[in-house]
């Protein structure tokens, strides 16, 4: 088996973006919804303003330019290739660090921090808070390939992430691991499983806090992951054929889980979230990512684990957990912190802010 690691350019054939232009053209529309939010999904006006936008303004090739001038590449492990950024800190004793995505996103969110983790003094930040950065895409999402067994849960790609930081030559210097979505469950198995313990809670106002945004979410936002995880094949036939359907899927999530204050475009403009919907339909990735969900539809992350955790709530995010709860199975927390502000997509919606935790929970290790 091969552990070679390959230079990767990202070079989408002209043939493929005109395909897309078409299909836009020939969008056959539902009607109209009959209430006046967003109760009922996406509204007409929203996607249609959207799909205007992406048909006539958006340019793909400036984010393949992007992408291209980062140091991209691709390595096979365990059956599966799996697409990476790896950006070497000009310091040579940063910390190396993985930063995982979750689902509808993907290795764009972590654009604007890249910078600022990587080479930390012109931005504010000093020598000893430099990252060595890998920033790999999950089993299914673009640009990794996409398994062709079961079994590729959020257990297997953090073996495939160790295996990765072995071949890149972190593993006997040490890392560190951060995620959010499906990889805050990717970093909690790289630490350790065990069985749940139950402890009473004491902070019953976190507790309420937490229940009321888990009732929430299942009362009139889980839809999505009902269908992911139970029928993700169904799903995938409207995802790969309308790129309407790619984007209002991932569209819908951008604005409930961001915190915008009822403009979304104030943390998300039209062009970044684009160029990830773009991510999504170049790959054809709609139906493998939704997979990942019914690879982990029985799946928990109730273990207890003792290596230094940090935890950062960020107060417009649509989750949470009070300190007791997450001290039932992190054993070493090391830094807590919950900000007034960032929603789900923390380090693409504030990066600044996202940075500053990175570096508070680094400093406690």
């Amino acid at each position: 088996m091969s552990t070679s690691i390959h230079p990767f350019k990202l070079s989408i054939a002209q043939s493929t973006l005109d395909d897309l232009q078409t299909r836009l053209s020939l969008t056959r529309w539902p009607d109209k919804e009959i209430v006046t939010d967003w109760s009922q999904g996406v509204p007409l006006a929203a996607i249609q303003e959207l799909c205007e936008y992406w048909k006539t303004e958006y340019d793909w090739r400036r984010c393949e330019a992007l992408l291209n001038s980062y140091p991209q590449f691709t390595t096979t492990i365990d059956g599966v290739e799996f697409y990476f950024l790896h950006f070497r800190s000009r310091h040579q004793d940063a910390l190396p660090l993985v930063l995982t995505h979750g689902w509808p996103g993907s290795i764009l969110e972590f654009r604007h921090v890249i910078d600022q983790l990587v080479d930390p003094e012109p931005h504010g930040g000093r020598l000893e808070e430099a990252f060595h950065l890998v920033i790999p895409a999950l089993p299914g999402y673009a640009f990794s390939g996409k398994p062709a067994e079961k079994e590729w849960d959020y257990h297997r790609t953090a073996a495939a992430w160790a295996e990765l930081m072995r071949r890149l030559g972190y593993a006997d210097s040490g890392w560190v691991a951060q995620g959010g979505d499906w990889g805050a469950h990717v970093v909690a198995s790289l630490g350790h499983q065990a069985k749940e313990s139950q402890i009473p809670i004491h902070d019953t106002k976190a507790e309420k806090r937490a229940m009321y945004l888990d009732e929430r979410r299942d009362a009139g936002f889980r839809g999505y992951s009902l269908q992911q995880s139970t029928k993700p094949q169904t799903i995938g036939y409207g995802l790969a054929d309308s790129p309407v359907a790619q984007a209002t899927w991932i569209y819908e999530k951008y604005r409930d889980w961001s915190d915008h204050g009822g403009n979304l475009e104030v943390v998300l403009g039209k062009d970044e979230m684009l160029d990830t919907i773009m991510l999504y339909w170049l790959s054809n990735s709609g139906t493998s990512s939704a997979r990942y969900y019914w690879e982990n539809q029985f799946n928990y992350t109730a273990w207890p684990i003792d290596l230094p955790v940090g935890v950062s709530w960020f107060g417009g995010d649509n989750s949470y957990a009070p300190r007791e709860w997450c001290e039932r199975y992190y054993k070493n927390i090391v830094y807590w912190n919950e900000t007034a502000r960032g929603g789900h997509f923390a380090a693409w919606e504030v990066p600044e802010m996202f940075v500053a935790e990175v570096r508070g929970w680094m400093s406690r290790i």
